[in-house]
């Protein structure tokens, strides 16, 4: 069982980044995906997550509106599509899945079961 991501980089204020998740051993669309960052010297947060029920998502005030997930099921992997990226936006990027994940706690780190391995996005000029 393993998440992959990757599609991280150096990109100027304004720009977008892509970045994927790939699932293996395991059914990325059966389980509730969550897209989390950590700044420099800063705890790791959660940025936004797809409901496994319906494909629900859900953002964090801060990227929305810029940031948007998604999905391709036959590939078994997840997206988290970035624009008019920010300074602030700066952080290495996690995805994580987990299958029994309620609403009140789409948003904790320990409601996950598994994670990938992080990727860094950089926005600076």
């Amino acid at each position: 069982v393993q998440l992959q991501a990757s599609g991280g980089g150096l990109v100027q204020p304004g720009g977008s980044l892509r970045l994927s998740c790939a699932a293996s051993g395991f059914t990325l669309a059966y389980t509730t995906i969550g897209w989390f960052r950590q700044a420099p010297g800063k705890e790791r947060e959660w940025v936004l997550g797809m409901r496994r029920n319906d494909g629900r998502t859900y953002y964090t005030d801060s990227v929305k509106g810029r940031f948007t997930i998604s999905k391709d099921n036959a590939k078994n992997t997840v997206y988290l599509q970035m624009n008019d990226l920010k300074p602030e936006d700066t952080a290495v990027y996690y995805c994580a899945s987990g299958d029994r994940i309620i609403m009140s706690t789409m948003t904790r780190l320990s409601a996950y079961d598994y994670w990938g391995q992080g990727t860094l996005v950089t926005v600076s000029s």
